[in-house]
């Protein structure tokens, strides 16, 4: 009989450092990086869905193409926070930064 495979559990900040190195690499930054852009795309998705907005008549209230907007959505596009804050406003959508240090938040 085949002995039992003890699973080894671990958080996910363990996980992500086993697999893009520990918080401040370069690794580590570029992955954290894409995911706050693949979370600003769903929210923009969300946001213009709700909106019943076509991804090319955001993009005219914007004033980039359709493909823009569809790169945006998908996360896969560097984009500056000017164009972010265009397509919030343009969704009529508020949105809040937050900054925080190591040891407390600045509002």
């Amino acid at each position: 009989m085949e002995a039992k495979k003890k699973l080894k559990m671990m958080t996910l900040d363990q996980m992500k450092d086993k697999d893009f190195g520990k918080v401040g690499t370069p690794k580590r930054d570029q992955f954290e990086f894409e995911l706050r852009l693949d979370l600003i795309g769903d929210m923009i998705k969300k946001a213009r869905k709700e909106r019943d907005l076509t991804q090319e008549e955001l993009g005219k209230l914007v004033g980039v193409q359709k493909a823009q907007i569809s790169k945006l959505e998908k996360g896969s596009m560097n984009v500056t926070i000017a164009t972010i804050l265009k397509v919030f406003d343009a969704l009529k959508a508020t949105v809040k930064f937050q900054v925080e240090l190591s040891d407390h938040k600045i509002a």
